[in-house]
């Protein structure tokens, strides 16, 4: 008869030998203290860009913020085509250029929210 598992402990479970690692990389910060927008911790942040990209791509990039703040390196974020598509991380080259504030919505993001999101948005950016 064998004991029960310490609890909390998990088993160890190979990798099938297909299954690649994501990569390491490492974001850089894009000093522009004067730029329109958002801090990346501003619940704004959270409310209307996870309306847009999703929960996961803006967790993906508050870590990005912080590890380019840090200087540190991380995996490379599951969500990272979709914060390319709506700008809200660039490439320079084979560097990810994270900016110091989350952009405000352009028109054509506003226009995807839903129209009690939208009105409240733009009340909240306007004043």
């Amino acid at each position: 008869m064998e004991a029960a598992p310490t609890p909390g402990a998990a088993e160890v479970i190979a990798l099938r030998p297909t299954a690649l690692p994501r990569p390491y990389i490492r974001p850089r910060l894009q000093q522009a203290a004067d730029a329109p927008g958002h801090a990346p911790d501003d619940p704004l942040v959270r409310r209307y860009w996870s309306a847009l990209v999703g929960p996961g791509a803006v967790a993906d990039l508050l870590r990005l913020t912080v590890a380019a703040r840090r200087g540190r390196r991380l995996r490379r974020p599951l969500h990272l085509p979709s914060l390319l598509r709506e700008g809200l991380i660039r490439r320079d080259g084979n560097i990810i250029v994270v900016p110091e504030r989350v952009p405000l919505l352009d028109e054509s993001q506003q226009r995807r929210l839903h129209p009690s999101l939208r009105a409240e948005y733009r009340r909240r950016v306007a004043g």
